[in-house]
């Protein structure tokens, strides 16, 4: 489901585009490499993705607009991790 919502941005190999351009770099290596997942904030989130593209993601995901940030710091880099067992987002 959250790779659906994140087409807007090519998926979630987008989003990880996205964070990197953002200084986040760190953090996303930590998701795509083995071991533990550095988190991420709600504030870094709101920061790296634009307003617009949050209030589209919160009306996808059916959520309140205000809480999309604190639910993508959850469930992201989880998602990213998940995604990416080799290190690599496998996109089908």
């Amino acid at each position: 489901m959250m790779s659906d919502a994140f087409s807007q941005f090519g998926g979630l190999d987008g989003v990880v585009t996205k964070l990197n351009e953002a200084g986040l770099g760190s953090r996303v290596n930590s998701w795509l490499g083995r071991g533990e997942n550095q988190p991420i904030t709600p504030d870094e989130i709101r920061s790296a993705l634009s307003n617009e593209y949050l209030v589209s993601l919160a009306q996808k995901l059916g959520v309140p607009t205000d809480q999309v940030a604190n639910i993508l710091a959850q469930h992201l880099p989880a998602a990213v991790d998940q995604a990416s067992p080799d290190g690599t987002i496998r996109t089908s």
